[in-house]
């Protein structure tokens, strides 16, 4: 056999493995949503696959499911409050340490980004432990501040990723005509790292609106949260309408992340 038939079989060998090892991949990532959908629609009052019969039952549930509504309007809240503050926090972040050549940038470049290496259950319970020191009462306050705090490292580095493919020749033109920073910035860098910043703010309000970990600790009986309110309403009686609330999710999220892609491109700003 030939040196150059070898390498063909070794390379179509290679790639069937890869493309099996896709295959399994997919299969695992999609199996548990899958499972969820179909029983959604299940005719039955626990959560038993395969399903005994199919209906709409627990999606007309939901109109009368007043706590989850109550929860999942304090989540919108939240993600909506967060979001906000993140973008305005994390531009600024990364306007300071995008070009910088600073020891200092870089260090506060890790500093920013350290929410995202902690464990979230450790950062939740400092928090806890930190608002409880300074005397802050538990609300939809501070859950809006741990949020913020997650959602900052997104933010800052989808628009850093932004900054670094702003041509300087832009900026600088603007100042040799005489423009000042704020100006330039408003004009000229904000419009061109826009799509950047709008990917950053899409995965920071899907982080906080389903963050279990920092709502955890941050909530109180009166600020119930939609992931923690699934997450005991399944624990104490198998509710099947979380299977038709998880469902709903879902398709609102790809619905969003269509339409992040179509104005922002956001599969090429988080690579």
């Amino acid at each position: 056999m030939s040196a150059g038939r070898k390498y063909e079989g070794s390379a179509v060998a290679l790639t069937g493995v890869l493309g099996a090892i896709a295959v399994i991949a997919t299969v695992l990532l999609l199996a548990p949503t899958v499972i969820v959908i179909v029983l959604s629609f299940t005719n039955g009052f626990s959560l038993k696959f395969p399903p005994p019969g199919y209906s709409l039952r627990w999606y007309a549930s939901l109109p009368d499911a007043f706590q989850l509504q109550y929860a999942a309007l304090n989540s919108l809240k939240v993600a909506c409050a967060s979001t906000l503050l993140a973008v305005v926090l994390g531009v600024g972040a990364a306007m300071a340490i995008a070009r910088s050549e600073k020891a200092m940038a870089r260090v506060l470049d890790s500093f920013f980004m350290s929410p995202l290496i902690l464990p979230a259950l450790a950062f939740g319970l400092a928090s806890l432990i930190y608002f409880s020191r300074i005397g802050i009462q538990l609300s939809l306050w501070t859950l809006v501040i741990g949020h913020t705090v997650v959602g900052v490292p997104y933010v800052i580095r989808t628009t850093v990723a932004a900054l670094s493919q702003l041509p300087p020749a832009l900026l600088e033109s603007s100042a040799s005509l005489g423009a000042s920073r704020a100006y330039t910035f408003r004009r000229v860098t904000l419009p061109l790292i826009a799509p950047g910043v709008a990917a950053g703010a899409f995965i920071c309000f899907m982080s906080s609106f389903d963050n279990v970990p920092v709502s955890l600790f941050l909530r109180d009986a009166s600020t119930d949260m939609l992931p923690i309110r699934m997450w005991q309403d399944l624990e104490g009686r198998l509710d099947v309408s979380i299977a038709a609330v998880s469902t709903l999710m879902v398709l609102v999220t790809l619905v969003l992340m269509v339409v992040m892609e179509r104005l922002a491109g956001i599969s090429k700003r988080i690579r």
